[in-house]
């Protein structure tokens, strides 16, 4: 994406409605949890926590694909190879919804069995099997939303899919609660999510054919949505060693979620109330290190490897300020934040003493995808995953288990700062020292 001015003025052009979209995804599930919370009882926010580490293990996969492709659109469109971007974008398409598909059908077939799997406390497992089985037997329209506005910010246009986030989110505020009124009951949100999704699908769908987007489902686009074994290989190349990455992250959730069951279902609540406060410091991060990768994949097309340093300073530098003041801001109002979501007191005290311990960590975790994106938009995928994955195997799952049984349930959280500066050294390390010294080479 070029323009004129300083770097880190195109770098915030380009972030600003990424950071918005990233905010608006994760509005959708904290004011869908408010809702549950407040209207129907703290049980049902348990039993919704309960799904989290299974959407992230699925999340990781659609991301793991958007990645490999947004970083061959990005090329393609740095290269000014425009050609090339409709057949990315159908193949990807074509992944995603034989993936997409089949995990709903599994998945919506044995949601009971996969609740009872990851230890839920007896006294939710009704309400989460019911809210599991809808959110998977949707999960195709959530794949493809997600795939498509990843994908259209390769070719530098953060704008739209802004737009369509927030109608996405928009229509789907508006009916969560009046399907929990109309007693639909916990899984409001689950089909408030697929209504908003297909609706908002069929009209970006429009929006995209009427501007002749470069991403629009015109024909040309559909006849390229196949199996093309070449750029699937090279999609795979780069998102699959992410999509590892990640779910290797959403395999260590199930395994501290177990750890946080055992303890009973107000440390469930308790869970999932401080995830999601810390999903909003940690989509910041992650919304940096995507414009650090999109960005430097458009340098790595244009072959400007100055260029490139350049981003990952002004990515360094914004995690700082962003990331780092939004940790600030929670923890000068912690009970403010996390009464959203409890309104039972000694929940509330609990979830409080967690976040102290956990949330600042979202700073080194958002360092360390900083230099991991850089190294992605040059298709080096496979050594970043590698580095998370020892820091998440060796040092995270060893340290959680240890320090629970040493000091109790603080010991699981304690787990997150010690693995996120861990993957912060091993990034930094690898990326200074060995990457950096090497040439880059377009893929596409």
């Amino acid at each position: 994406m070029s323009a004129p001015g300083p770097l880190w003025q195109t770098f915030l052009r380009f972030l600003a409605p990424l950071m918005l979209s990233n905010a608006l995804q994760s509005l959708f599930g904290t004011v869908s949890n408010v809702y549950l919370g407040q209207m129907i009882g703290v049980n049902a926010l348990a039993a919704v926590s309960v799904f989290f580490p299974v959407f992230f293990f699925l999340f990781a996969f659609v991301m793991g694909l958007s990645t490999g492709a947004t970083v061959l659109i990005g090329q393609a469109f740095g290269a000014g190879k425009h050609g090339k971007i409709k057949s990315v974008v159908g193949t990807t398409l074509a992944v995603g919804m034989l993936l997409s598909i089949s995990v709903g059908l599994i998945g919506g077939l044995f949601s009971r069995q996969l609740m009872m799997l990851l230890a839920t406390p007896a006294d939710i497992l009704d309400q989460a099997s019911r809210y599991a089985r809808i959110m998977l037997l949707t999960m195709p329209l959530g794949f493809v939303f997600l795939l498509m506005t990843a994908m259209i910010r390769g070719v530098g246009d953060a704008v739209t899919p802004l737009l369509a986030l927030a109608l996405s989110t928009v229509i789907g505020l508006i009916l969560t609660p009046i399907l929990i009124r109309s007693e639909v009951g916990i899984t409001s949100p689950a089909w408030a999510a697929a209504i908003s999704n297909a609706v908002t699908l069929i009209i970006l769908a429009v929006y995209l054919l009427r501007k002749k987007h470069a991403l629009a489902p015109d024909i040309a686009l559909l006849r390229h949505v196949r199996l093309n074994r070449a750029l699937l290989g090279q999609i795979l190349g780069i998102g699959l060693p992410s999509a590892v990455g990640m779910v290797v992250m959403a395999i260590a959730e199930l395994v501290l979620l177990g750890l946080v069951n055992g303890y009973g279902s107000d440390a469930t609540a308790a869970y999932g109330a401080v995830n999601q406060v810390m999903g909003y410091t940690q989509f910041t991060a992650m919304s940096i290190s995507i414009a650090v990768s999109i960005l430097g994949a458009q340098a790595v097309g244009g072959g400007d490897r100055t260029r490139l340093d350049g981003i990952v300073r002004t990515g360094l530098a914004f995690n700082l300020v962003l990331t780092g003041g939004l940790v600030a801001l929670i923890y000068l109002a912690p009970r403010a934040v996390l009464g959203l979501f409890i309104t039972d007191g000694a929940v509330l005290d609990l979830a409080k003493e967690l976040l102290f311990i956990a949330l600042w960590s979202s700073v080194p975790f958002g360092m360390a995808t900083v230099f991991s994106g850089a190294m992605r938009a040059a298709g080096v995928a496979l050594t970043p995953m590698l580095l998370a994955i020892f820091a998440i195997v060796v040092i995270e799952l060893p340290s959680a288990v240890i320090l629970s049984r040493a000091i109790g349930l603080e010991g699981v959280w304690a787990a997150y700062p010690i693995v996120f500066c861990a993957m912060f050294v091993l990034q930094m390390g690898y990326y200074l020292l060995v990457w950096r010294k090497r040439a880059i080479q377009r893929l596409i």
